[in-house]
């Protein structure tokens, strides 16, 4: 059976599609307010012979299957997730990339806010099991992530667990707990210590309700868990992707030459 299409909704989003990669638009569809601001996506189309056309609001709800469909509406090829090559780690690690692992987040609006915030933060590549329980890319994360899909690729492997035993020569890898973990503070990123470079960090995340899995927990090196007042016991999966990726990810990032100048 073909695979169903995708939808890529919101001027932002598709933006970024046609930016990436202008041939992944299939067909498009826009409301006539947002059909003055795509003239150069629609000339595209039209010499490339796709289908774009200017249709009803109510148009754009059957096509999208959304209300939210942000007066635009790309259909595309459902992405391939490949798994990473031995040779794609070894690349990552020596240019310090950092990663994110998803065990099993089943949400799709999880999904799409955690890639909106790996994008956010640099993250460019996102390694999930292939497992049922484990959302992938379709309509309302391409729709949550607004236009962050076309930063970050998806990786899909068929044990989480013997993927990261894999990275553990290359990659620091740390879990997230709820309990019995260190809490993070302040500089998660290790600087190197000696002659020997501190392996980059690959952050893993676990599924909303049970956590990481237990073969999966026990393959990190470390777990941690982000610190709260107790009035309740955890955040948000996607709120903690965020948190944490500022923590192992962002402080890098932020060096005195990227700095806003003093006016």
């Amino acid at each position: 059976m073909k695979p169903k299409e995708h939808t890529v909704c919101g001027l932002a989003a598709v933006k970024a599609l046609f930016a990436r990669d202008a041939g992944a638009i299939k067909r498009l569809f826009f409301d006539y307010p947002t059909g003055r601001r795509i003239g150069i996506i629609c000339q595209a189309l039209s010499r490339a012979r796709k289908v774009y056309r200017c249709v009803e609001p109510v148009e754009l709800e059957k096509i999208s299957g959304t209300v939210h469909h942000g007066g635009i509406v790309a259909v595309i090829e459902p992405r391939v997730l490949r798994r990473p090559r031995p040779e794609d780690v070894r690349r990552w690690a020596h240019s310090a990339a950092p990663l994110l692992l998803l065990d099993r987040i089943g949400n799709v609006h999880n999904l799409g806010a955690i890639v909106r915030s790996a994008a956010f933060f640099g993250v460019e590549h996102i390694v999930i099991p292939d497992d049922p329980d484990q959302a992938r890319p379709g309509d309302a994360a391409y729709r949550v992530a607004e236009g962050a899909m076309e930063h970050v690729e998806i990786h899909a492997v068929t044990s989480l667990a013997e993927f990261v035993r894999e990275l553990k020569p290359f990659y620091r890898v740390i879990g997230t707990a709820v309990r019995g973990a260190a809490p993070i503070a302040g500089g998660g990123a290790r600087k190197s210590s000696g002659n020997s470079p501190e392996r980059p960090v690959a952050l893993v995340l676990g599924n909303e309700e049970r956590g990481l899995a237990p073969e999966v927990a026990a393959a990190c090196e470390e777990l941690v868990r982000i610190p709260g007042k107790g009035a309740i016991e955890s955040l948000n999966v996607s709120a903690a992707a965020a948190v944490l990726c500022w923590e192992f990810f962002g402080r890098l990032s932020i060096g005195p030459s990227r700095r806003t100048p003093p006016r």
